[in-house]
């Protein structure tokens, strides 16, 4: 299978004041954690990184002893498009690929691999979480407006796998309609094609904040 790792984090809001994947967890980068767990997972063949060309020296060399099994992509301005650059970067013979964010640096070997094989019966699946919080959707003059049933309601984290086909036809319309989102999955909703839902848990936290820094280091120091 093969995986590409947007990895541009701008770490704004973990005033890190530099990519937030070059902070330092445990004694490594956030990256480094990423790219060993996605490497262990034994039905992933190829690994690409998608960053931006200034941070590629230190995001590579924080990667240590993996960097000669990753190839690098530049990215674009946005998430979206960078996503759409690793996508024209994979080899010719790629025909699935997941897409797994640099800052969900916790993620479980054997759940990519479920998720590769998931994608063997499905052109698209995601990893995601039931919600267990109740939920309030809000005006915009800060007023609730609904609750909805929780029970329909899932939490979307990464990898998310595609068709590569048919994920870099979803992103072409995008460039056309001019339709920006937040993650792949949405440009598949947007056009009604179906996507699958693949469990997940709750360990597998995208790294925003100093207090998600915190339980990344507890999770790592119990495995």
């Amino acid at each position: 299978m093969h995986v590409l790792i947007p990895a541009a984090g701008s770490g704004s809001r973990m005033k890190a004041g530099k990519n937030k994947l070059l902070i330092e967890l445990e004694g490594e980068s956030l990256i480094y954690w990423t790219i060993k767990s996605v490497l262990s997972a034994s039905l992933v063949s190829w690994v690409g990184i998608i960053g931006q060309p200034n941070d590629k020296h230190e995001l590579l060399n924080s990667i240590k002893g993996f960097s000669s099994k990753v190839k690098w992509i530049n990215g674009g301005e946005t998430r979206q498009e960078s996503v759409f650059n690793g996508l024209n970067a994979l080899p010719s013979n790629a025909e699935k690929v997941l897409i797994h964010d640099g800052a969900r640096c916790l993620i479980e070997p054997n759940l990519i691999n479920k998720c590769v094989l998931e994608l063997e019966n499905s052109e698209a699946i995601i990893l995601a979480t039931k919600v267990t919080d109740t939920i309030k959707i809000v005006d915009d003059k800060g007023y609730i407006k609904e609750t909805p049933n929780r029970q329909n309601l899932w939490a979307a984290q990464t990898p998310q796998g595609f068709l590569v086909k048919r994920l870099r036809k979803a992103h072409e319309m995008a460039i056309e309609k001019k339709w920006t989102v937040t993650d792949d999955a949405s440009l598949f909703e947007m056009l009604k094609w179906k996507i699958n839902i693949i469990e997940g848990n709750s360990s597998n936290i995208k790294i925003t904040s100093p207090l998600d820094l915190k339980i990344a280091r507890l999770f790592l120091r119990d495995s």
